[in-house]
């Protein structure tokens, strides 16, 4: 009898243990069938050892994956073949429609289908459903003009005129006027919240007239009106102009002519000088603040028709709170800005703009504490006022020394709710002149 090759284990042992084990190995092996033997054994003929147990697992789970992943994947879309490409939708359907009775009929005829002509009436059907899907793409692809409709056009101007800017600068306006001192006079208020909000809304939309193709390079900017095309640049013009003429008037000849000039000013020092400077040096944000800094001085000189000390300081409280407020804002569109062309302190110089940041921080404190030698408010107010501008404070030494974007983030917003805060307790730390009289008159 011939010796197999795993017949080697019973050679080695001896005896009635020799055999027993010889016996079960050739009563595996005959009854085991020819294609277990092959898979078994390798090449030259030796047995399989675990190395070899565990690639022949491996390429199983590799080739099962294999076919899992081509069953998972989906199916292509159909492609219209070229002889229907050129045709329009409408004659080809009429030619899909001529072709299918004859599929249909020819298989009523026969009692068993072909293939071939199912794989025809499957092609029908799926071309006729290629037609429709490239319809409705073309159709929604194709560039169609931008309908203005009426029901849209305040929240369009409304962006147009930057909205929540035009209320920051109304608000800071009223609080200029309710911190002047005097009876509070609301006709006069009222003239003056629209005016400025007037001027405002022209201010804004000028400037965006003018920042169009800078806009559109910017993801901060490029979903405004006129970047979008959802208005033309004459309706934002004529809108600027009706919000310009108005405001001034009222300012003018429903205030006092100083709060009139001083509208006029801030539009032109807005539009025509802070405008194009963004474009050419860092000293656009020394005039923004200027900017800013107007409406309150507005509101004092609409209540007084004066410029003395009083409208000085809360300009300068104004002008001192932008530079944290937007230099810390600037450094996370550092980005934005670059792609616009616009010539920020974050992007060209960014230690001067943490180091601005920080002294106008700073710069907070001493303000607060003149407002009473001033006699705008009372000593309690520097007092009071003394925990969050310290916080603010705190907040720019470290955008000063981390420059990072958490500690950007957090100054600025710390500064949205620092300034409404600082300006209520300014309000109620009033000095009111009723009281000053009274005490006069105690002493004498």
């Amino acid at each position: 009898m011939a010796a197999f090759p795993h017949t080697l284990s019973s050679r080695l042992l001896t005896g009635w243990v020799g055999g027993c084990v010889w016996y079960l190995e050739r009563r595996t092996v005959l009854e085991s069938p020819h294609k277990f033997m092959h898979l078994f054994r390798s090449v030259n003929k030796q047995w399989i050892t675990f190395q070899h147990f565990k690639f022949l697992r491996r390429m199983y789970v590799t080739q099962v994956n294999k076919i899992r992943n081509q069953q998972v994947k989906p199916k292509p879309e159909p492609v219209a073949p070229p002889f229907l490409e050129k045709m329009p939708s409408g004659e080809a359907k009429a030619e899909l429609d001529e072709l299918r009775p004859v599929s249909s009929a020819s298989l009523s005829l026969s009692t068993k289908p072909n293939e071939k002509e199912l794989l025809e009436l499957e092609s029908a059907s799926v071309i006729e459903s290629s037609i429709d899907v490239d319809g409705e793409t073309k159709e929604e692809k194709q560039w169609r003009e931008m309908k203005l409709h009426l029901d849209d056009l305040p929240g369009i101007l409304a962006r147009l005129s930057k909205i929540k800017l035009t209320a920051l600068v109304v608000s800071t306006t009223s609080a200029g006027f309710a911190l002047a001192p005097g009876p509070f006079d609301w006709p006069c208020f009222l003239l003056a919240s629209l005016g400025t909000g007037l001027a405002s809304c022209a201010a804004n939309s000028i400037n965006q007239f003018f920042e169009v193709p800078f806009d559109s390079n910017m993801n901060r900017t490029k979903n405004r009106p006129l970047v979008r095309g959802q208005i033309s640049p004459l309706l934002a013009v004529s809108f600027a102009a009706c919000c310009a003429v108005p405001g001034v008037a009222l300012l003018t000849w429903g205030v006092n002519p100083l709060t009139g000039a001083l509208g006029v000013f801030n539009i032109f020092l807005y539009t025509c000088c802070y405008t194009p400077l963004k474009r050419m040096s860092i000293a656009n944000t020394w005039v923004g603040a200027v900017v800013g800094a107007i409406p309150p001085v507005m509101g004092w000189t609409a209540a007084t028709g004066s410029l003395d000390a009083g409208a000085l300081l809360l300009g300068g409280i104004l002008y001192s709170w932008q530079f944290p407020h937007f230099n810390a804002l600037s450094w996370g569109l550092r980005e934005d800005y670059s792609r616009g062309g616009y010539c920020m302190m974050s992007v060209t110089h960014p230690g001067l703009c943490r180091r601005v940041a920080l002294r106008h921080c700073l710069a907070l404190v001493g303000l607060c504490i003149a407002a009473p030698v001033l006699d705008v408010t009372t000593w309690a107010f520097p007092l009071v006022s003394l925990p969050i501008n310290l916080y603010i404070s705190y907040l720019g030494f470290r955008f000063y020394k981390d420059a990072d974007r958490k500690s950007s983030r957090k100054l600025f917003f710390c500064s949205l709710w620092h300034l409404p805060l600082l300006l209520l307790l300014m309000l109620t730390c009033k000095r009111r002149p009723g009281r000053e009289e009274d005490k006069g008159d105690a002493q004498s």
